[in-house]
């Protein structure tokens, strides 16, 4: 099982991928399922393919998910997916800590809209 890096970057990212709730389904859809292609894994989550390639994205840049390339019987290149065996274990301590690792390209300043 891969551990989630605790780097301050890295956690932040992990973080973000997850904050989204189709991104959540996307996991859950492959966690049960196991691998799955693009457009199975589409409808099953019940959100277009341009939408699903979006989280996919982000859900492999966080390392939560890998993709290989298959082709078909009928030669149709197939991009399939799969959650990658991953645990994150979130405690204020790590937090702590990761916070010494942030880049200043991740660290913003707080909104100054008013409501």
């Amino acid at each position: 099982m891969n551990r989630v890096e605790n780097d301050g970057d890295n956690l932040l990212m992990v973080l973000a991928a997850l904050a989204n709730p189709h991104r959540l389904r996307i996991l859950a859809v492959l966690s049960r399922a196991g691998r799955n292609y693009v457009s199975q894994l589409a409808r099953d989550v019940g959100i277009s393919r341009p939408l699903l390639h979006l989280h996919l994205q982000k859900l492999e840049e966080a390392g939560l998910v890998t993709n290989e390339y298959e082709v078909s019987a009928e030669g149709k290149a197939l991009k399939f997916f799969s959650v990658t065996d991953f645990s994150l274990t979130l405690t204020p301590a790590i937090v702590a800590e990761a916070t010494t690792s942030l880049t200043p390209k991740t660290i913003q300043p707080p909104s100054t809209e008013s409501n």
